[in-house]
């Protein structure tokens, strides 16, 4: 008899549960179950108030855990009585109430144009048919077009744009998919496009159809996307591609390709189960995927790479252009110059840029409040997600943290691949990419995201962590903020950063764990450049247990681009005065530099150590002629993975000393083996995956080591050079197949993106230290 009494209940729902349809959901569910009261969104997430009899709202609470919208994540769900019933007539969705003091709430990531609303763009009969901003509950922009909190449509980019009465009636008819729906607009009230060169050229869907011909000519088009422009153009006119290449100061560096179906990428890439689930999936990420031996691209789409880049339409422009013919497979790589932001503003200054690289801009004027490139990925070992730059679809999303921030963090990120987070109550919030903080144009980017998450998520930092590395902009940054404010400062070590964020990505306890970091550079403790650590660490505190013996870099930093100069450190530490005599082509090109850079490393003029493995793979991409220099930061090492062919021969050598409380691994038996297979004519490609084979064994022999001094069997993977897919599948693999436990990242970049994660839940767990 209970379940037939008559009562009210409070509930608090947290997560992901604004701009995803939940309270157009939880209005369906109290219906269905007879209810009275109402829902709202809230600084916590989502606040109702339901009345009834017990049994319903059993069902009904019941029915949000089992079946809540598909794109929302529920954390918490707190049910409290009320005191007293009201006895209201209805249950209704109320405005939201002014909201004072701290953001609870998650943001959802941009979603991608769902099936309902492709049938209604290509459905003749509908009142939305080729619109080229059809959005619904279910799917649009969110957190690009999102001023503040809550998601209501006044706080967005669409508060500019009035609905017209039929978009108002969906809005408000509980039996609609629009019910809600923030962005909801049309023909009538909605955003215009047109296509632009010097001059409105076009509007409407004549402005799409014309970019379609145009790209489909030729041209190289600046399209507006939902979280900034592409420069988009045919992927198979080598001229168009190359021209973009230069307009865009790209180097070589590989361009993402968009396609209009699966099937087409299927002709051009491998794609298993998985990996077509990340491709389909709502966030509709750039995903690399192993390109087949027919494939009908050029190779100066990405040059000397095995993989291709693809992602599928994700705004109703995108799929508009192929409906209207454009090329089967287009480039649509982000519009900037170099390592500068995603060009998403609409100013004069922004246009006038987008002019200079691009033939013509497509463009709306519907207001992007941030930039936001796109996500890339591809699968880890366990064929699970690999995140490697984080962004459109996955960000900004709430990390849930082992144990509660007693204080706010605020963590500035690394220089390379930034991103920042903030940390508080048991969660950490990372923001999206925000590029290579070595510009201005980059730090005010920078700056921009930092100002806009505090004023959204109302953040209040208390603690503020960083890189110890002293010329870091983000490091000054957050030394700078800290000053100002009076607040509480901690510098964490890159490395340590590295192997936190692998272990909370992976949900670890804070127990001791076998950390491997590898990379180009990090700054240590004591002021030294290391990039290929062994730690014993946790998420207090670490042990450094082995590293690579230090490579002299001559000319310093300059190096860093003229691997040929690593290469040439590589042979001199090798074989000494002798290296020059080495017959194979590395010193016969190099002749005259390598003259001078011998005196260099004789004298030890300017010649900046480093324990780097990444430097290590680009000394060896250069003394295997791959690569002497480079455009993009690990291109020597990447063309030196996509070379590797597999083969059963046996690793190189290589030592492991202990001078003195520390192991260190000495490349050079590694050197002298390679230049002997020079000298005996073994194909470039079976000394790369040699040496990557060779890599994948020292990491297993350090290790091994440990687990008899420690008895620790897990193993952390993190750092910039387990992005090479090839390494990491060894490592992997060997490590399992001796018994160890191994973790990579998933959610979190293995790169420098992840150094903000880690720097925070180490400020976390700082708080719990005993003093």
């Amino acid at each position: 008899m209970v379940l037939l009494i008559k009562r009210r209940v409070k509930l608090l729902i947290n997560g992901r549960v604004q701009g995803v349809g939940f309270r157009p959901t939880v209005f369906r569910y109290a219906v269905e179950n007879k209810l009275t009261g109402f829902v709202c969104n809230a600084a916590d997430g989502v606040y109702i108030e339901a009345e009834g009899l017990s049994a319903n709202i059993k069902r009904f609470i019941e029915k949000i855990k089992t079946l809540p919208p598909s794109r929302s994540r529920i954390t918490t769900l707190s049910v409290i009585p009320a005191v007293s019933l009201k006895n209201e007539r209805n249950f209704s969705i109320i405005e939201t109430p002014s909201i004072t003091g701290t953001i609870q709430t998650e943001i959802s990531p941009d979603i991608a144009v769902c099936d309902d609303c492709l049938k209604e763009l290509f459905n003749r009969q509908d009142r939305r048919h080729l619109f080229p901003f059809i959005n619904c509950t279910n799917c649009g922009p969110r957190y690009t077009i999102t001023e503040n909190i809550p998601y209501d449509r006044k706080n967005t980019s669409m508060t500019i744009f009035k609905m017209c009465p039929l978009c108002s009636k969906e809005y408000n008819d509980a039996a609609n998919r629009r019910f809600h729906a923030q962005p909801n607009c049309c023909f009538t009230c909605g955003p215009d496009i047109f296509l632009t060169k010097n001059r409105i050229l076009s509007r409407g869907v004549n402005a799409v159809e014309k970019t379609a011909d145009l790209i489909r000519e030729g041209s190289i088009v600046a399209v507006k996307g939902s979280g900034g422009y592409h420069l988009v153009c045919d992927a198979k006119n080598t001229l168009a591609v190359n021209r973009l290449r230069t307009l865009k100061k790209r180097g070589d560096k590989p361009f993402a390709l968009m396609a209009g179906d699966i099937k087409t990428i299927k002709q051009h890439c491998s794609v298993n189960k998985e990996e077509e689930q990340l491709l389909t999936s709502w966030r509709t990420p750039v995903v690399l995927l192993k390109k087949r031996a027919n494939a009908d691209i050029p190779d100066e789409v990405a040059p000397c790479n095995k993989y291709l880049g693809f992602f599928l339409p994700y705004t109703p422009v995108h799929h508009l252009l192929f409906f209207f013919g454009c090329p089967d497979v287009i480039v649509a790589t982000s519009a900037n110059i170099a390592d500068s932001p995603i060009i998403f503003k609409d100013s004069k200054k922004e246009l006038k840029k987008l002019a200079g690289i691009s033939d013509y801009i497509l463009t709306n004027n519907r207001p992007i409040k941030t930039g936001c490139d796109d996500s890339v990925l591809r699968l880890s070992p366990e064929k699970k997600p690999y995140i490697i730059r984080k962004a459109r679809g996955y960000t900004p999303e709430a990390i849930t943290t082992p144990v509660r921030f007693k204080k706010q963090v605020f963590a500035a990120g690394a220089e390379e691949k930034n991103t920042f987070a903030f940390g508080r109550e048991e969660q950490i919030i990372m923001s999206q990419h925000t590029g290579s903080q070595e510009n201005m144009e980059s730090f005010n980017f920078y700056s921009d995201v930092f100002n806009r998450f505090t004023n959204i998520f109302r953040f209040s930092p208390e603690i503020i962590a960083y890189d110890l590395h002293p010329d870091y902009i983000p490091t000054k940054f957050a030394i700078e903020l800290a000053k100002q404010k009076k607040l509480q400062t901690i510098g964490i070590q890159h490395h340590h950063s590295h192997i936190a964020s692998c272990m909370m990505d992976n949900n670890l306890p804070n127990e001791k764990i076998i950390g491997i970091a590898f990379d180009g550079t990090g700054y240590g403790e004591d002021g030294d450049i290391r990039g290929a650590e062994f730690l014993i660490t946790d998420y207090t505190q670490y042990e450094r247990y082995a590293f690579l013996d230090n490579i002299p870099l001559p000319g310093g930093t300059k190096a860093i681009k003229d691997v040929w100069r690593i290469g040439a450190a590589l042979l001199y530490t090798a074989f000494g005065d002798e290296f020059l005599r080495q017959n194979i082509p590395f010193t016969k090109k190099h002749r005259r530099n390598t003259e001078y850079i011998g005196e260099m490393l004789k004298k030890d003029i300017n010649c900046l150590p480093a324990s780097s493995m990444g430097r290590l793979f680009d000394g060896i991409s250069a003394i295997l002629g791959i690569r002497d220099t480079i455009a993009y930061e690990a291109e020597a090492a990447v063309c030196l993975e996509m070379t590797a062919q597999k083969t059963d021969t046996k690793k190189y050598l290589f030592n492991i000393n202990k001078p003195g409380a520390l192991f260190v691994i000495d490349p050079s038996p590694i050197i002298k083996e390679i230049v002997a297979d020079i000298k005996k004519g073994t194909a470039t490609e079976i000394i790369s995956y040699r040496f990557n084979k060779t890599v994948s064994a020292m990491i297993t022999e350090i290790c091994k080591k440990i687990r008899k001094e420690k008895n620790i069997s897990r193993v952390a993977l993190s750092g910039g050079v387990f992005q090479n897919n090839l390494l990491l599948n060894m490592a992997w693999t060997d490590l399992r197949r001796n018994g160890f436990s191994v973790y990579c990242h998933h959610h979190i970049p293995a790169n420098d993106a992840g150094i903000s994660a880690g720097q925070a839940v180490i400020a976390l767990y700082s708080q719990y230290r005993k003093q």
